[in-house]
């Protein structure tokens, strides 16, 4: 199995690549006009906006991209992962490898940092030439497949921890409960599905040998040691901080820190994400004030928790799972139902979280937005029933 990587993105200068990445997406422009809008319906609330943005989650989030960002640029995670696919010896062993690796990723580091991480892998272990449709490394594994699974399982992962994904941030600053408590409330719905996602590939894996493996010359490529250890030696406190309540103090050291000794990574970091992020706190803030929300969102009896589940998976199908994660909160206080169905409605549509557009978007053929369905939409309806009837018998 050739195992050859291909080479890690050049660095942009950073004003270019602020201005390019916003020009190109799509959510922040629909963010910016319909603030707009909101803006002239009624010019008295704009003074009220600074007050509608979550700044702890905010801090919080913008310290993570930069230690998360870190850790991807020292090539450790390439390293590592380059040297665990060489001892796969099957098919099914390295889907399993790969799914279960994105989900620790994801658990650890974010959803959007291990799909970064995994696909490009992923993608470097096809031939030179991919026959049809399908393509394949020797031995047979289907990419897309493989990448579509690798988006559910980083759905799957980021459940467990308040740092796994936006929209569980989000709520446990809400929650004002500590990092232990939000893990303890999302094992049961983690563990349903990422045991449902590991059935699903090793019967839809085949357990045929591959060829045997050689170790390309990348794995042996040079790690950014200095970066990884400051990365790694500042992760354990700043989360410390934060579950503490001093999100902000946290990022100030953080910063502080990578302005004398990281720069490189600030310039990567994905700062238009956190502009779209300003957006959605202070839109869909005044979105849910208005009256005629309130009154539909009133009929929908959002104190029942089998009913704040399934709404927040049906919202997510339509608006994806931060932005509905964030509309339904300002209607109630039971976050982990809300954070349940929100984790839960990650699959299906593909809309239904950022998670899934990244991985497709890095997948080599369009129809993998197609095949995704496939597998997301059955899985969603698997595992939405079985949490589901947990809310139900709890």
């Amino acid at each position: 199995m050739d195992l050859t990587l291909p080479p890690a993105p050049r660095l942009r200068p950073p004003r270019h690549s602020l201005l390019q990445s916003l020009l190109h997406d799509y959510l922040f422009w629909i963010l910016l006009l319909l603030l707009a809008g909101l803006s002239l319906a009624d010019p008295a609330q704009i003074r009220t906006y600074p007050g509608l943005v979550d700044w702890p989650t905010m801090a919080t989030l913008t310290g993570l991209l930069m230690l998360t960002k870190g850790v991807e640029l020292s090539g450790f995670l390439r390293h590592a992962g380059v040297l665990l696919l060489a001892r796969m010896k099957s098919e099914r062993s390295l889907a399993l490898l790969l799914v279960c690796a994105t989900a620790l990723l994801a658990t650890l580091l974010t959803n959007d940092v291990a799909l970064f991480v995994v696909v490009p892998l992923t993608l470097g272990l096809q031939p030179a030439r991919a026959t049809g449709n399908r393509p394949t490394v020797p031995g047979g594994l289907p990419v897309i497949r493989l990448i579509i699974f690798e988006a559910l399982a980083a759905n799957a992962g980021s459940t467990l921890t308040p740092i796994g994904n936006p929209q569980n941030l989000y709520l446990w600053q809400q929650s004002h409960g500590s990092f232990l408590a939000f893990c303890t409330a999302m094992l049961p719905v983690a563990l349903l599905l990422l045991g449902i996602l590991l059935l699903m590939t090793a019967c839809l894996f085949s357990g045929r040998p591959n060829p045997p493996t050689s170790t390309p010359a990348q794995a042996a490529s040079a790690v950014d040691r200095p970066m990884l250890l400051s990365c790694l030696a500042l992760y354990l406190p700043f989360l410390v901080l934060t579950d503490l309540h001093h999100a902000p103090a946290a990022l100030a050291a953080v910063l502080a820190i990578f302005l004398v000794l990281h720069r490189r990574v600030l310039a990567q970091v994905d700062w238009p994400l956190l502009l779209v992020f300003l957006l959605m706190f202070v839109d869909l803030r005044l979105v849910a004030a208005a009256a005629p929300v309130r009154a539909l969102v009133a009929g929908l009896d959002l104190g029942q928790a089998p009913h704040l589940y399934l709404a927040a998976i049906a919202a997510s199908q339509v608006i994806s799972n931060v932005p509905a994660t964030i509309l339904l909160a300002q209607y109630t206080h039971d976050w982990r139902t809300l954070a349940w169905g929100a984790n839960v409605g990650g699959a299906g549509l593909a809309i239904g979280s950022l998670a899934n557009i990244i991985a497709l978007r890095m997948a080599p053929q369009r129809r993998a937005w197609l095949v995704f369905h496939g597998y997301a939409v059955p899985y969603l309806l698997l595992t939405g029933a079985l949490a589901y009837a947990w809310l139900a018998l709890r």
